[in-house]
């Protein structure tokens, strides 16, 4: 089993790596389009900005490579931020595998604190990525813009309102929660992954 974590300018691709070693699995993690193409899995994680990012890959050309890729593709956090068509941070356009645009929470209706840091729970899940998770499951989150949801929404967390927690179409995959931060149904969602 190969698997590839794309490497880019946005930081967590070190905790992804040993979550996956907990679990029984080695990746490479890679720039090189060839290793990317020719893994069975990749991973698209991140933890930053989404202009700098988005610039970064199209220099490149790992924009075009994403998009092309026929195998699974899990993107974490700022990852599946950038396979949405849209974002507001930075007033970004993205790879848009998703329709769906990234917004900003705009706490200050409620009084919640932003970015949203901590523990909150996963419902409405859908297809097979989590297989054996119990809906309502708890899992790691550190965001200040969420993907709307929409079609491709198949898990859902509320904060400051409903928004999409993962994302889902033909091989691709998205969470905005840290799997490999989220404890044992975390890596019970990696194991799925690995195994679609």
């Amino acid at each position: 089993m190969k698997l590839a974590i794309i490497k880019y300018n946005a930081g967590n691709i070190r905790s992804v790596l040993y979550a996956l070693e907990r679990i029984g699995y080695s990746a490479t993690v890679t720039d090189n389009a060839e290793e990317i193409g020719n893994a069975d899995k990749v991973i698209f994680p991140g933890v930053g900005e989404a202009s700098t990012a988005m610039s970064y890959l199209k220099k490149r050309n790992l924009d075009t490579l994403i998009r092309s890729l026929t195998q699974p593709v899990l993107g974490i956090c700022l990852g599946m931020q950038l396979m949405c068509r849209y974002s507001e941070e930075n007033d970004t356009n993205c790879l848009g595998i998703f329709d769906e645009t990234v917004k900003k929470f705009k706490p200050e209706v409620i009084g919640l604190k932003v970015p949203q840091i901590g523990w909150n729970s996963i419902y409405d899940l859908k297809t097979g990525l989590f297989k054996n998770v119990t809906d309502k499951s708890y899992c790691y989150f550190v965001h200040g813009y969420y993907a709307a949801k929409g079609e491709h929404t198949i898990a859902t967390t509320d904060y400051v309102q409903p928004y999409s927690s993962a994302l889902h179409k033909d091989n691709f995959y998205g969470v905005q929660f840290h799997p490999e931060k989220s404890a044992a149904v975390g890596e019970q969602i990696l194991k799925k992954f690995i195994e679609l």
